[in-house]
């Protein structure tokens, strides 16, 4: 399986744990790592993630992120289609970053966008398949 982990999700276990949602989040997102290690999952890391883990002022953050560009085994770079394909998906109100984004992981083929952005969750994308840890583990168990 082939997974692309937006910058909302990467950072998920950053967030205030006292929530019982960001918990199990993070529980799950951290599951999705482990199996990424172990070479169950394929990771994708693309260059809008770089740049947009870079704009992170917390250095530890940055950081413990980046180590996953390393573990990646795609790694996506601006193309034309790319940019094309984003504005897109711009022009239809999607964030910048968002659409940059999905339109990695779409040109890479990436099987899930797994991400715990409220609004990208309930924005349908024909192309791609986007979920947030805890539906993409329920997802896999099944």
């Amino acid at each position: 399986m082939r997974l692309y982990l937006d910058n909302c999700c990467f950072n998920r276990p950053f967030d205030d744990q006292s929530q019982r949602k960001v918990r199990l989040e993070t529980e799950a997102k951290l599951f999705i790592q482990q199996d990424i290690l172990i070479g169950r999952h394929e990771l994708v890391w693309s260059y809008i993630l770089e740049f947009e883990n870079r704009q992170n002022p917390y250095t530890n953050r940055r950081s413990a992120i980046y180590d996953w560009k390393s573990i990646a085994n795609i790694h996506c770079v601006e193309t034309e289609d790319i940019i094309l394909f984003a504005e897109g998906l711009f022009s239809s109100g999607i964030k910048v970053k968002d659409a940059l984004h999905i339109s990695c992981a779409i040109h890479s083929n990436a099987d899930y966008f797994i991400t715990t952005d409220k609004k990208l969750l309930n924005t349908a994308i024909p192309e791609m398949k986007i979920i947030n840890p805890i539906m993409f583990i329920n997802e896999r168990e099944e």
